[in-house]
């Protein structure tokens, strides 16, 4: 970055199935981030939060970097990748070691890590995160950090997420075709909840849902430790299109139609006037009742949020999720979803903007910004520790830095 420090900027790049946005963040003197840079492109190339158009996608990003880089004036070579899809999956972990010189030191907690994450994971599926959850040192339970501690036998019970190889290396690719360096892929879900999310919330229980435009990803906490991510393949463009078919109207005037008119709740839309749906063809356009629209609408919502609170059920923290939900994502910005969610949920529910950031209100109290936020964020707390912590790498460099833990804890 050849115009501003190198050292104090932060790149978030979200790939989404409706649009793709690059932000850049300045680290300030008090850790706050500012940002400075914002680009947003629609994104043609991917279906489902999966790449399917690598073409599409590699001029998608380009142009969403170039608008980013002359808003911030800068120049940027490395970014972090929001990820996500129906190929995400996640199961808990846990992994026992013993504490080779009676104080818990970095090398055991890293080889607690892998003994947590050498469980059967398919072959086509790639680990993405461990996120450890807590430690236990003899029977004490409930720790956080554990290094300093006495002790003589560690666990670490961790949440780990994998996703499917292929889609992994098909956005690496189309970054890297771009000239641009991966620092690291990040679950949409994940870097959403470090947008939105506070910390009470987090030890209280909640749930965060991310709603895109190809899937809905959800990420439950409790304890402060995320415990269950889960996707959902039904988002906003499964909305936009019962509208194109219901309304028989193009698909880019359903989308507007959508944004501009559309209620989650039909007994919310008590306006009674009428709108005008552009036709198929060369036929005149139309004039429908909005009432009409939101009996669309609503089902659709319904079903999302149904197979959301049969997700909470199954998980088994439907009961610990005192804080209730917090919605994001684009398609949230619905009007009446709010009201619809806790009618279906029976819990309560919010609407979750990015809020501890400086910058522009259409990115701060933008919903549909969250995951590029969270992005800027997760990177800010984890630049210093992956650059000082070769295992965390990947390729040869993680090989080698795992090799050296295995060394150390074994001789």
């Amino acid at each position: 970055m050849a115009r501003r420090s190198d050292k104090s900027l932060l790149v978030g790049l979200d790939i989404g199935t409706s649009k793709i946005a690059c932000l850049v963040g300045e680290l300030k003197d008090d850790d706050q981030i500012e940002i400075i840079g914002l680009g947003t492109h629609p994104s043609r190339g991917l279906k489902k939060g999966v790449v399917v158009d690598i073409e599409s996608t590699v001029q998608a990003i380009q142009r969403a970097v170039e608008l980013a880089e002359l808003m911030a004036d800068c120049e940027i070579h490395s970014v972090h990748v929001g990820i996500a899809g129906s190929h995400i999956r996640s199961l808990n972990s846990h992994g026992i070691t013993a504490i080779k010189e009676h104080e818990v030191n970095q090398a055991d907690v890293d080889r607690v890590i892998e003994a947590a994450r050498a469980v059967a994971i398919p072959t086509d599926q790639k680990i993405l995160h461990i996120l450890p959850q807590e430690f236990i040192i003899d029977n004490q339970e409930g720790i956080r950090e554990p290094i300093g501690m006495c002790g003589v036998r560690l666990e670490a019970r961790v949440h780990m997420v994998t996703g499917a190889a292929s889609a992994a290396q098909n956005i690496v690719k189309c970054v890297r075709r771009c000239g641009l360096e991966v620092d690291d892929l990040v679950l949409a879900q994940l870097s959403a909840s470090y947008a939105v999310l506070s910390e009470d919330e987090k030890e209280l229980g909640v749930c965060v849902v991310d709603i895109g435009g190809g899937t809905t990803d959800l990420a439950v906490f409790t304890d402060g430790a995320i415990r269950h991510t889960a996707v959902i393949p039904i988002a906003g463009n499964q909305v936009t299109n019962d509208i194109a078919v219901a309304l028989r109207t193009p698909t880019q005037h359903a989308e507007q139609i959508k944004i501009q008119h559309a209620y989650a709740l039909t007994q919310l839309e008590t306006n009674g006037d009428s709108i005008e749906v552009p036709s198929i063809g060369n036929r005149p356009p139309r004039r429908l009742s909005r009432q009409t629209l939101a009996e669309v609408v609503e089902p659709r919502y319904e079903e999302l949020l149904t197979l959301l609170h049969n997700e909470l059920r199954r998980s088994g923290f439907e009961d610990v999720i005192a804080g209730g939900v917090v919605l994001t994502g684009g398609s949230a910005k619905m009007r009446g979803l709010i009201e619809l969610a806790e009618e279906v949920l029976h819990m309560p529910v919010r609407l979750g903007v990015p809020n501890r950031v400086l910058g522009p209100s259409e990115v701060v109290d933008n919903p549909i910004h969250s995951t590029g936020v969270g992005l800027l964020m997760y990177a800010r707390q984890h630049r210093f520790a992956r650059r000082s912590d070769p295992s965390e790498g990947s390729g040869l460099r993680g090989l080698l830095g795992r090799l050296r833990h295995w060394f150390q804890g074994n001789f």
